[in-house]
């Protein structure tokens, strides 16, 4: 260590920091050197086996920019529409072009050479490199769309290296690159670039572990290894060999080896990367020693605890060492209930489940680009494997079924970011399964099964529903409601015996429309979508009437009505959360709000009065004021209608005095948004998630003073945010006095519990104090 950090002293370092070393970087450092650089850099502060090198910093891409002057040119070249393939192409293309044909500073140059050259002097010759991309919105939990940017492998020597850099830097601007960043709500001008220049290691093994079950949870390391260097593995070209080891006592639960047809390898002439066949004995021979799978699976553990969640890791091994090439967080973990197997089917297929869910459907093969279009919703996709081109087509899929990849490929990747069932590394779905054919895929177990099956417990559902059982609940004082986002949901929550609807969604059944709502507005349709609203809002006030029904308007982000049929107009906002939804939006395109106004005035008419209007993200009287002043026009009579707002902002918290002088029947509090606008934390950030906390002192504080204010003037309080569902959150609300709690479905009964038992335990109390 003493030797590197005098070959390191040898570097003047430049002011605006355009080179650093890996050893000086930590996880906080990814404004300057991405998600790839921080991580490494961190992996090599805990001591890790991690190849050493240096980062171009995204300063250095910055510079290049604005020295240049190329900057404005380049990001009005990338206003176009990304679902239009043509357009997309062309812009990527003209924008790459700009990058490459501008020369690099030569300040930034001088620094490439310079830590290649002291880098090349610490390894003790001069060394083949990889040029890694590291985007800062990369390898980040709300940018968790993986390989967007090149690398380039075996780079060697200084002239070599600066090319790879400019070429990284050009990556930026490639199609797929620019059309994930749009999805994702990434201005192109706020994504800088980094590059991770890092000593290649000439695997002869290599791959990815997940340190926790990818899709599950499950507490144990899954291991995937193929022959030669990992870009097979990452980019599914081979099918690989997948290990399961418990992470308890690191013994190997599950081994299965595939048939491995091809590798890549480094070419000794021409330096670079190259397919070629596995040699005949080792296609279908074990890729890592069992004593190799139980010490990935432990350095795996400690990189986990290192960063406090599960990992999901680029590994190598040469001569029997290990190498840690990447490592970034799982994003993908879902919570669920454990849930039944499939009815009885004929398996015809097995590969890896590599995205969970269950989803019967007509099967279209695509063999190539042209046959995409075939492609239509509710179908199965079947494809060697899938390509960023083809992402279009993998939204409109029921599931998705591929030859090709394991639980890192591209396939994999994209399923669990848009929820969709899938099944990689089947090696015979193409020739096996015929187009039309019927198949239902399990993408939890990994089967393909002959026909459309129902699992157990959907079938028990639809035999319950003619007869529910009758049930009995505790009575309490404070009313236990429920949540509801779908009206299809209505009867099973209705079953719960909750006190009524603590929320109901209406941008749900406006996004199930799957056609934005200016479409209905500007073609003369605006009475198809009030009577879609009124059938939506009338299914849940039936199942619960005479108990109230509290009907939050439109609070959908400009994102979600992006992907809708017309919403190509839709604003592009850095952050959809913060930006033109809930009463901002409403207030704004009046002409919607009036619609969904129409809607409350047709229920009203047809004597559904259990019915309330919560008005959402509500920030100043005004408007409240201005709300209820459209709903007068609209023909609302305000004196028999419960309106209420949600409490999700500090900022209506404080001043709720004022809200109640301008009048209103009740309030929920939107939990999720009040905690992370209180802490200032993202949570949906695992960078951060750790910070999330419900019962912060400060969120607990504008909880408890809302409820005293509105207690005193007579104003009903209740919570409707996933706070209300955990029962330890009831039990402080019911001890301050809230009217109501609104639960999710399956966690009513729970909370209903903890309800009575604290009004019992409070009851109970004041009568021992009495006696004393």
């Amino acid at each position: 260590m003493a030797k590197t950090k005098a070959i390191m002293r040898e570097v003047t370092m430049p002011s605006k920091k355009l080179v650093v070393w890996l050893e000086e970087v930590r996880n906080t450092d990814i404004p300057i050197v991405g998600g790839k650089g921080a991580s490494l850099g961190e992996m090599i502060s805990a001591e890790l086996p991690v190849p050493r090198g240096f980062v171009v910093t995204a300063q250095a891409f910055r510079e290049f920019l604005e020295s240049t002057g190329i900057a404005e040119k380049l990001f009005e070249g990338l206003k176009v529409d990304v679902d239009d393939a043509k357009a997309l192409d062309r812009a990527a293309s003209e924008a790459k072009k700009l990058i490459l044909d501008t020369p690099m500073p030569e300040s930034i140059e001088k620094a490439i050479r310079e830590y290649y050259a002291a880098l090349c002097k610490r390894e003790g010759g001069e060394v083949y490199v990889a040029a890694r991309s590291s985007a800062t919105a990369e390898d980040l939990p709300e940018a968790s769309f993986a390989g967007q940017q090149e690398t380039f492998l075996n780079v060697r020597g200084a002239d070599d290296l600066v090319k790879a850099v400019h070429d990284c830097w050009a990556s930026l601007y490639g199609a797929r690159a620019i059309y994930y960043r749009v999805k994702q709500s990434f201005p192109h001008e706020h994504v800088n670039i980094a590059v991770v220049v890092q000593v290649m290691v000439d695997a002869e093994e290599a791959g990815v572990m997940f340190t926790s079950h990818p899709t599950t949870g499950e507490d144990v390391t899954i291991i995937e290894a193929a022959w030669g260097l990992g870009e097979s593995v990452v980019s599914g070209a081979v099918s690989p060999d997948t290990y399961m080891v418990n992470n308890k006592d690191f013994s190997i639960a599950q081994k299965k080896i595939a048939t491995k047809q091809t590798m890549i390898i480094r070419d000794k002439k021409t330096r670079k990367s190259k397919k070629i066949e596995v040699p005949e004995e080792k296609k279908n021979a074990q890729v890592l020693p069992d004593d190799i799978i139980v010490r990935l699976a432990k350095l795996g553990q400690i990189v986990a605890e290192h960063y406090g969640k599960p990992q999901d890791i680029e590994w190598a091994v040469k001569d029997g060492e290990i190498y840690l090439l990447q490592s970034r967080p799982i994003t993908t973990i879902q919570k669920r209930e454990a849930k039944g197997g499939l009815a009885a089917g004929e398996v015809i297929l097995e590969g890896l489940g590599a995205s969970p869910g269950v989803a019967s459907g007509k099967v279209k093969i695509v063999q190539s680009m042209g046959e995409l279009d075939k492609v239509l919703d509710g179908d199965i996709l079947v494809t060697k494997m899938t390509t960023p081109d083809m992402v279009p087509a993998m939204k409109r899929s029921a599931a998705i079924i591929t030859d090709e990849g394991g639980m890192t490929c591209h396939a994999a990747i994209v399923s669990r970011e848009l929820g969709t069932p899938a099944v990689v590394g089947t090696r015979d779905a193409t020739r096996v399964l015929q187009d039309g054919q019927v198949v239902t895929v399990d993408g939890e177990k990994g089967h393909v099964l002959l026909g459309s099956l129902k699992k157990p417990e959907e079938k028990a559902r639809e035999e319950a529903k003619a007869t529910v059982a009758p049930a009995t609940k505790p009575i309490t004082a404070t009313e236990v409601k429920v949540n509801v986002s779908i009206p299809e949901a209505a009867e099973r929550a209705k079953a719960t015996l909750a006190d009524g609807v603590g929320l109901l969604r209406i941008e749900h059944m406006i996004l199930g429309l799957n056609t934005h709502p200016k479409v209905y507005i500007e073609s003369g349709r605006s009475d198809e979508y009030v009577a879609e609203l009124v059938k939506g809002i009338r299914t849940v006030a039936d199942a619960f009437y005479p108990k109230p029904v509290w009907v939050r308007t439109l609070d959908a982000p400009t994102d979600e009505f992006r992907a809708m049929k017309g919403g190509e107009g839709e604003p592009y906002e850095h952050n959809p959360m913060l930006g033109m939804r809930g009463i901002r939006r409403d207030l704004r395109e009046t002409e919607h709000f009036k619609l969904e106004m129409a809607a409350f005035k047709k229920l009203f008419e047809m004597g559904y009065d259990n019915i309330g209007i919560m008005l959402p993200l509500v920030q100043h009287p005004r408007e409240l004021r201005r709300a209820k002043e459209l709903m007068a026009e609209c023909g609302i009579d305000l004196e028999k209608v419960d309106v209420g707002i949600m409490v999700e902002i500090p900022a209506s918290a404080i001043i709720i005095d004022e809200f109640i002088k301008e009048g209103i029947d009740f309030v929920s509090f939107g939990t999720n948004d009040l905690t992370q606008y209180t802490l200032a934390v993202d949570r949906n950030n695992e960078l951060v998630a750790d910070l999330y906390d419900e019962l912060h002192p400060a969120v607990l504080k504008l909880i408890e003073y809302v409820i005293e204010r509105c207690s005193k003037a007579g104003v009903k309080t209740s919570i409707c945010g996933q706070a209300g569902s955990r029962p330890e959150v009831a039990r402080r609300l019911v001890a301050m006095g809230i009217t109501s709690i609104s639960a999710n479905i399956d966690a009513v009964e729970a909370v209903r519990e903890m309800v009575a038992r604290t009004e019992h335990e409070i009851i109970l109390e004041a009568a021992r104090k009495k006696v004393v």
